[in-house]
């Protein structure tokens, strides 16, 4: 056969990133398929109120890195870039509790505790993972609180993806390769600057432009960036891909020139995000180009249990100093809190926040939050004004993101929403998944007392029982056969040959920490079992 490539990965990110490499290492030709734009220190936007090169909306002009999707039950954050999440993620790069693999549908298929370690350090090596070194002052302000909480003892500064330098070097020095023996980019020591989910300007964030995408390319990996596959057929009418698959292309950014393109590949990559392949693979289903896709795709999406809370303080602060997340702490076994922070500027997220509302996730909780703001401006006017104003929010707030291990989810479906019946989407169905939870608004309500600010949470929480994550997750999970997961073990798709999912889809419990590790390195697991590309020897 001829085929334009031996592996195609519809996405950059953590998973597409790591497989790219690890496939262009075993001497295999990779071309990778990108929605999203390619961006540079020059290219990143000062702020995110600067919409058109922060927003992923292209075709109302805004061409950036940052996207939110709106469901019935979850606002989800997530990037879209060459590079994935990582352009935008908060570099944050944790190994979650051991028991997550006791829990969800893959509990059982392997001896997880036993194989994934040695992935983990191949994952950890490559982002080069190491200690915060940089505690600002929402990172001491977390401390103390977790001291008045009686949880102080488990406070501990974050593993992240950042390069800080040599101790006591300045910041921001230029430094040759400092993980991959010269052969990788030269980068610069963190400034401190907070920057780190607008885009880092300064050259000190691992994002995978600098290591697993940045060797994927060096190996002879092509990246279309721009580019969106709207369909994946398999070659020669053998319907289980035997033969390769023909994928169909166009542009994602253009409105008139679809730049429509087909390319023949021997294997498939599926990494476009947990929302992005689930999309993909029920239009694919749904249109008959591979029908043969499990009928648990969509189940069991979950989302940290997560919820994004915070305390607003008054005056001059600077709570935008350090890395986006530099530290964390656990109220309970089940319960994490991160400190977490935007750039001085980049207070464009202070649209969606209002103050904090207690009460039951229900309709009545609207009254509530009506009674807490008419209090609110009877008794302090002024802090009351300044909740419902986002400027200076960045350096005057201290963000709580809170995850939970506790493993509720929804399900995601593909048909025909009550308000727009035109056309087919991705809709979210099942019991409400709970945006409100007490002891972390308690923590930030004491928090706020005793430092005379404001807690607050987001407006979609409050108004809509809508929680917001940065870590959907799931939709794509293993399984023994097609009727308990859509992927086995080794990623593998049920129902197709040379076909696997390597994102966040493929987890198949609640994490309780930030996946991007766990991507990574389930994403090692699954190209450890990759053979090296037989070499053809001409015979004279």
């Amino acid at each position: 056969m001829d085929y334009d490539f031996d592996y195609l990965v519809i996405g950059t990110g953590f998973g597409g990133s790591t497989a790219a490499h690890r496939l262009t290492q075993k001497g295999y030709s990779v071309g990778m398929m990108e929605m999203g734009r390619r961006w540079s220190a020059e290219t990143y936007p000062r702020s995110n109120w600067h919409f058109h090169r922060w927003l992923w909306r292209p075709m109302l002009g805004m061409k950036g890195f940052f996207n939110l999707r709106w469901f019935k039950h979850v606002l989800v954050l997530h990037g879209n870039a060459v590079g994935g999440g990582s352009i935008t993620y908060a570099n944050t790069l944790l190994v979650p509790k051991q028991e997550i693999w006791q829990q969800g549908s893959w509990a059982g298929l392997k001896d997880w505790q036993a194989e994934m370690p040695a992935h983990y350090a191949s994952a950890q090596k490559m982002l080069g993972v190491t200690e915060n070194r940089i505690l600002g002052p929402a990172d001491h302000l977390l401390k103390e609180a977790a001291d008045d909480w009686g949880c102080g003892e488990s406070f501990y500064k974050t593993q992240v993806g950042v390069f800080f330098g040599d101790e006591g070097a300045a910041l921001g020095k230029a430094y040759p390769d400092p993980y991959f023996n010269g052969e990788g980019p030269e980068r610069n020591s963190c400034i401190a600057c907070g920057g780190c989910m607008v885009g880092c300007r300064h050259n000190a964030k691992n994002s995978l432009d600098k290591n697993y995408l940045y060797f994927a390319e060096k190996q002879g990996a092509q990246v279309f960036a721009e580019t969106k596959v709207i369909d994946v057929v398999p070659l020669n009418g053998k319907a289980d891909g035997e033969d390769g698959y023909e994928i169909t292309t166009v542009s994602s950014t253009s409105l008139l020139r679809r730049h429509k393109r087909r390319w023949r590949t021997k294997s498939l990559v599926f990494a476009a995000s947990s929302l992005g392949t689930q999309d993909l693979l029920f239009k694919l289903r749904d249109k008959g180009s591979l029908p043969n896709i499990s009928a648990e795709l969509g189940r069991r999406v979950r989302t940290n249990a997560e919820s994004l809370i915070g305390v607003r303080l008054p005056g001059e602060q600077n709570m935008d100093e350090g890395i986006a997340i530099g530290s964390g702490i656990y109220l309970d076994d089940k319960t994490h809190i991160e400190a977490t922070r935007y750039p001085r500027g980049s207070d464009a997220m202070g649209l969606l926040v209002t103050a904090m509302t207690r009460g039951k996730p229900n309709w009545r909780r609207v009254f509530v939050w009506l009674y807490t703001m008419l209090k609110l401006l009877f008794k302090a006017p002024k802090q009351a004004v300044t909740s419902l104003i986002p400027f200076g929010l960045a350096r005057q707030t201290v963000i709580f993101l809170c995850m939970q291990t506790l493993d509720g989810h929804i399900d995601m479906q593909y048909r025909r929403a009550w308000y727009w019946p035109w056309r087919k989407r991705m809709v979210s169905v099942g019991e409400p998944i709970p945006a409100h939870i007490p002891e972390a608004s308690e923590f930030a309500l004491r928090t706020a007392r005793r430092l005379g600010g404001m807690a607050g949470s987001l407006i979609t929480e409050v108004l809509f029982n809508i929680p917001a994550t940065a870590h959907c997750m799931g939709g794509v999970g293993m399984g023994k056969s097609s009727e308990e997961g859509v992927i086995d073990s080794q990623n593998r798709v049920f129902g197709y040959r040379n076909m696997l999912v390597c994102d966040g889809s493929m987890l198949s419990s609640n994490l309780g920490v930030n996946p991007s590790l766990t991507i990574t390195a389930l994403t090692e697991h699954a190209m450890s079992f990759i053979p090296q590309k037989a070499q053809v020897v001409e015979v004279a």
